[in-house]
């Protein structure tokens, strides 16, 4: 049973990873969602059903368009692949459980997901994910045990009004953006999801990511500080992280104080 679950969580993880791809792709451009079905953006022509097949086709096709040989993005079975590996991680952390849990996990994961991978290639973070997120976390925290609606509301406020002090005080200094509109709403969404302490983790952690990546940046690639990290990218890995093991972690830090 146990086996037959963990099967039909994959295959789903699969499915809605595929499903992903078509949100990363066409949402920041404006596209429909629905229409027209899945094409090739070198000559065109439409995906067939068989070489449509999430992470398989793929292999298959030795990540090649089947009728004009252009090269597929990998990023396609990343997102497949992690997606998966997401459903199976939260199944884990909820206690092994199909129920309201599991279901809002992933559904919190795909919006990880989504936003992680838009922000890295363009630089935005759609307030036509970051906006539901955030209603559907203040709806879930009136069925949940571990955070209340109080504590949800909190958790949005404080991630988000930090996120708002660091960017006035960044326009005030610098006299231009350091950070992007959309990171106070991912974070408003976050913080509604994962609550105060985790959410100050997420904070913790995304800035930490980020400043490991700019500082490899600079070093190995000769930029200079004035170059964009797709910050949305950092906070969404660390927001998953926080989401699993979030608890864990802030327990292990605060016992270094009681000992």
């Amino acid at each position: 049973m146990e086996t037959m679950t963990l099967f039909l969580i994959v295959l789903a993880g699969l499915v809605w990873g595929s499903f992903l791809n078509v949100v990363i792709y066409r949402l920041p451009r404006d596209l429909s969602l629905a229409r027209p079905p899945s094409s090739c953006p070198g000559c065109g022509s439409r995906v067939r059903p068989a070489d449509n097949i999430p992470i398989l086709s793929y292999i298959l096709l030795g990540g090649k368009c089947r009728n004009c040989g252009r090269g597929i993005s990998p990023v396609y079975p990343l997102v497949e692949g992690l997606t998966a590996l997401g459903f199976v991680l939260v199944y884990a952390a909820s206690g092994r459980a199909v129920g309201l849990e599991f279901v809002a996990g992933c559904v919190f994961t795909s919006a990880l997901i989504a936003l992680g991978f838009i922000d890295y290639f363009h630089q935005i973070l759609p307030d036509a994910i970051t906006l539901p997120g955030l209603v559907l976390a203040l709806v879930y925290a009136f069925f949940r045990d571990d955070l209340t609606f109080r504590g949800a509301l909190l958790g949005a406020v404080t991630g988000a009004g930090f996120l708002l002090l660091v960017y006035g005080a960044y326009r005030l200094i610098r006299k231009k953006e350091g950070l992007g509109m959309g990171d106070v709403t991912m974070l408003l969404m976050v913080g509604a999801y994962l609550g105060l302490a985790r959410t100050l983790l997420t904070l913790i952690l995304g800035s930490f990511f980020g400043a490991v990546v700019g500082v490899f940046m600079i070093a190995r690639r000769g930029k200079d500080f004035q170059f964009a990290l797709p910050f949305g990218t950092f906070l969404a890995a660390a927001a998953f992280i926080s989401l699993l093991w979030g608890e864990r972690i802030v327990r292990w830090y605060l016992g270094l104080y009681g000992r």
